[in-house]
């Protein structure tokens, strides 16, 4: 099984307009909500796909129950900790100019009676998985270095542990030394305080996670696809071009197939296939972080992987 954790889940409301000015009244030309944060897009993916996989995390007041609602009709197992806080929304409201703007509320405050309670279910669940995934933000009341909890508890547990976060949760969660990580360009700069300015600063970078004990660190290129290093390795992976309708969910989903490739014990070289397959799939769709199965294993043919190092 796969298990998602997505602590400050959301209401994802998307606006598409004709344009955006501030002190009018605009009116939406259409409105889409869907179930909305990092960890939920991974869970869907990985649902698509066929994956045993469970979603959990917080949710509270209406909003919450619509995103349960909304979950249980995309066919996706959650079990979530109820908190007496309303579980934020996410505006994207997008103009014909191809512009977005997002407004992205901070979430509920949780408690410590309400993270005790998120401790037992992981622990709960930790014992039917296979795969842990931890993906996004945190809401207020959790603290910094939770996600280093959570990995170490999973690794005294036997289980694999994959990261996808930033700021000071990435960093403290990369002193518990997890199986994967993805951060970007900008974050790694945040994180070691200096620029990176060519493909040989990133394949360093790298390097340094790989001894720092993190078994596989991908550093996406974009539509060049990504630079990941696997133990004592490093590879290129290189995707085809595509007609990119949304890239938001992307990482998402590149998340959602790395877990379906390590759950399945796929040879290393078809993880980084599959997990580039799902990214690529993602940008095909409006939706963010929904791929279509069969889409997804026709790139996965197509999806070069090269080892450079």
């Amino acid at each position: 099984m796969i298990l998602v954790i997505n602590l400050n889940a959301s209401l994802d409301k998307r606006y598409e307009l004709v344009d955006f000015a501030k002190g009018k009244i605009v009116r939406a030309k259409s409105v889409d909500n869907t179930p909305g944060g990092k960890g939920i897009h991974v869970a869907n993916v990985d649902t698509i796909l066929g994956e045993d996989t469970v979603v959990t995390g917080f949710l509270g007041g209406k909003t919450g129950e619509f995103v349960a609602s909304r979950l249980y009709d995309y066919g996706i197992t959650g079990d979530f900790v109820d908190v007496a806080g309303e579980t934020r929304s996410c505006l994207a409201i997008l103009t014909e100019d191809g512009a977005q703007t997002e407004i992205l509320e901070p979430g509920p405050e949780v408690s410590p009676a309400e993270l005790k309670k998120f401790r037992d279910k992981y622990t709960e669940l930790l014992g039917k998985a296979d795969i842990v995934v931890a993906s996004g933000s945190v809401p207020r009341g959790v603290p910094v270095d939770f996600y280093a909890f959570l990995i170490e508890e999973a690794h005294a547990a036997g289980k694999k542990f994959l990261l996808d976060t930033s700021g000071d949760l990435l960093a403290r969660g990369i002193e518990a030394r997890p199986d994967f990580i993805k951060p970007n360009q900008d974050e790694i700069e945040a994180l070691r305080g200096y620029r990176l300015h060519s493909e040989e600063d990133l394949v360093r970078e790298i390097r340094h996670f790989l001894e720092e004990g993190i078994e596989i660190a991908a550093i996406s290129l974009g539509s060049k696809g990504s630079l990941v290093g696997v133990r004592d390795e490093i590879y290129r992976v290189t995707v085809p071009e595509i007609a990119c309708q949304n890239p938001v969910g992307s990482g998402d989903s590149y998340v959602a197939g790395i877990a379906a490739g390590l759950s399945r014990k796929l040879p290393i070289e078809d993880t980084l296939r599959l997990g580039a397959a799902c990214g690529t799939a993602n940008a095909l769709e409006a939706e963010s972080g929904f791929v279509r199965k069969g889409v997804v294993e026709k790139l996965f043919s197509a999806i070069a992987v090269e080892k450079i190092a």
